[in-house]
């Protein structure tokens, strides 16, 4: 493997010249190495040369090189036709030192890979690109490497969030539920387990209410009664626990069996958007697989508005394909992914949608289990900032906001218009969580 050399600091007088002359021999003995690089890599690697030449084309779009994964009989000579179709600029380097220019949308590049002996790595070259998935992998055909999974012998599936979750998928529905008439809401709360998709490919055996991750949205108004009764369909214990109501939580939270069944009762004395969920330890294993939901209660003359959205941000921390969460993740704060409604970027491919001049609610939950959130629409300003059962800003005030910032288990909302048609992303302005997935749109048009 070639070792690209380490970019010189600015020095000044003598010391510059000094280093440009050494940056010019590493250059050309670095350049020396890529021009050899394939016939160089055909001579170190024990294989026989077959005089044949497979050639394969790789296009980069979408930040991802298709395919990501080229099986070459060992001893071809491997030859990519290199593709550009990405809006941004791509190269492909090869760990044996061979690569490409850096190519503009539209451009293309013969590469010559050489004689295919072992497994190589390549990689676009630009920062970051890398790390965010521009990477692909060459292996000979039938050999270990090209039958074993990637990663360990038990593998743990990967998100990528830029993947498309194809044309069957339907995001989770955003949209808030009406306040229902009456004063008494009764409800089943089901606990189920169940294999569901978590981002594109991706699938976990998640913990449930009903289902659905998060859980079914619940709404009220202040002096409301709920009377929900948990029902355990699943083959562990579990309880539930309502930051809604204030109450002696040695009942009504008590976790229950598989099959048993638990009426929980109590009445709404403060308006906000509460967590709920599971009451059995260890709670961070119960949350992070799934076992959250949350609870409306309305600020007594709550203003109509054109659009309501609910966004619940949650973290996922994958265990073994079709498996439960790493409950370790959780412990170490190692999440997989940072998500909005259950699964990753689904808004991305799924926008939320708006129209010009109509102002909309965005409730949000933070349901942790570990991280925070600092909700932020690109584009756009918030003029109504409501957090934790307190109004930060109204429509009429002068001031305004640009994030609502919430830990784990707290809750808000906020309002906005949109000045004109656009796509508006929303993330978490936590960058590294707006990687993982916590991000969507607003398609207004």
């Amino acid at each position: 493997m070639t070792t690209a050399p380490t970019p010189a600091r600015p020095l000044g007088g003598v010391a510059t010249g000094l280093a440009l002359v050494l940056v010019a021999v590493l250059v050309g003995v670095a350049a020396q190495r890529m021009t050899a690089g394939p016939s160089a890599a055909g001579a170190a690697t024990a294989v026989t040369p077959t005089g044949h030449t497979t050639t394969v084309e790789v296009v980069a779009e979408g930040m991802r090189y298709h395919p990501a994964r080229i099986e070459v009989p060992p001893g071809d000579r491997l030859v990519v036709e290199f593709r550009n179709r990405d809006h941004r600029r791509h190269d492909l380097i090869l760990e044996n030192g061979a690569r490409t220019a850096l190519l503009g949308q539209g451009g293309s590049a013969r590469l010559d890979a050489g004689i295919i002996g072992g497994p190589t790595e390549g990689w676009c070259s630009l920062p970051g690109h890398r790390q965010a998935g521009m990477a692909l992998r060459i292996v000979p055909t039938g050999s270990a490497a090209a039958h074993a999974p990637t990663g360990s012998a038990a593998p743990q599936p990967s998100i990528d969030v830029m993947a498309d979750p194809g044309p069957a998928f339907t995001a989770r529905d955003a949209v808030a539920p009406a306040t229902p008439p009456g004063r008494l809401h009764r409800r089943e709360l089901h606990v189920r387990e169940v294999v569901r998709e978590v981002a594109a490919g991706v699938r976990q055996r998640l913990w449930t209410f009903d289902g659905t991750v998060p859980g079914p949205v619940l709404r009220g108004r202040v002096g409301d009664t709920f009377e929900i009764t948990l029902v355990n369909d699943g083959t562990l214990d579990h309880g539930i626990d309502f930051h809604a109501g204030a109450v002696a939580p040695d009942e009504v939270m008590r976790p229950i069996d598989a099959g048993q069944r638990l009426t929980y009762r109590f009445t709404a004395t403060r308006a906000g958007i509460w967590m709920y969920h599971c009451s059995t330890m260890p709670m961070l294993h119960h949350i992070g697989n799934g076992m959250y939901g949350t609870v409306i209660i309305d600020p007594p003359d709550l203003p109509r508005v054109d659009r309501e959205y609910v966004l619940v941000q949650s973290e996922l921390y994958l265990g073994p394909d079709g498996e439960p969460g790493d409950l370790a993740k959780m412990q170490a704060e190692r999440p997989d992914a940072v998500v909005f409604n259950g699964y990753a970027a689904q808004y991305d491919h799924r926008p939320l949608t708006a129209r010009p001049g109509e102002r909309v609610r965005v409730w949000l939950l933070d349901a942790g289990p570990n991280r925070d959130t600092s909700f932020h629409v690109v584009g756009a300003q918030f003029d109504t900032v409501y957090r934790e059962g307190h109004w930060e800003n109204r429509a009429t005030d002068p001031g305004g906001a640009q994030v609502l910032q919430l830990g784990p288990a707290a809750g808000g909302f906020v309002e906005l218009t949109f000045p004109a048609a656009g796509h508006y992303p929303f993330v978490n302005h936590a960058m590294v969580d707006a990687e993982r997935g916590a991000r969507g749109v607003f398609d207004v048009r």
